[in-house]
């Protein structure tokens, strides 16, 4: 499927408007991915307030630089995950422990209920919920360095 063509901007109100190839205008248009970890960068549905999908996304390469950035701060704006750079410590090796991280959008520490709270995603990559439901993600458990996944390996 390829990417739809379409204009994007915003309206007063800050909300995205679509005008499409065949000059049908969706206003309150939101970009939803639809696979948020295996494939940020492609994949993203451009759906009303309703829910229906008015365009389709392949990749963000496929974009204008004005619609792809537009696109990237509506998510930037809905989403929000940080990626896990470094695991710098934990309080225990038994749950409830507070693990300290480095990640993406800084350092911060979060609280583990349970082995549960740890679930893969595919082959490399690691969801994190913490106590409050945010959830933080690695990519690839395989990259991070020794430390980090020296911890890892004690609650896996």
């Amino acid at each position: 499927m390829a990417t739809t063509q379409f204009n994007l901007h915003r309206n007063p109100f800050a909300q995205l408007i679509l005008t499409s190839q065949a000059g049908e205008v969706f206003e309150g248009v939101s970009p939803v991915r639809a696979f948020p970890i295996q494939s940020p960068a492609g994949c993203i549905s451009l759906v009303t307030t309703d829910g229906r999908e008015v365009a389709w996304i392949d990749s963000l390469d496929d974009l204008p630089e004005g619609v792809r950035q537009l696109v990237l701060e509506e998510l930037g704006g809905r989403e929000f995950m940080p990626e896990i750079q470094a695991i710098t410590g934990v309080s225990s090796f038994a749950v409830p422990c507070t693990w300290t991280v480095s990640t993406d959008r800084g350092v911060t520490a979060f609280v583990l209920k349970g082995d549960e709270d740890i679930r893969r995603i595919g082959q490399a990559s690691l969801l994190i919920t913490d106590n409050h439901g945010i959830q933080y993600l690695i990519r690839d458990m395989f990259t991070i360095d020794k430390h980090s996944r020296k911890i890892l390996d004690r609650f896996l």
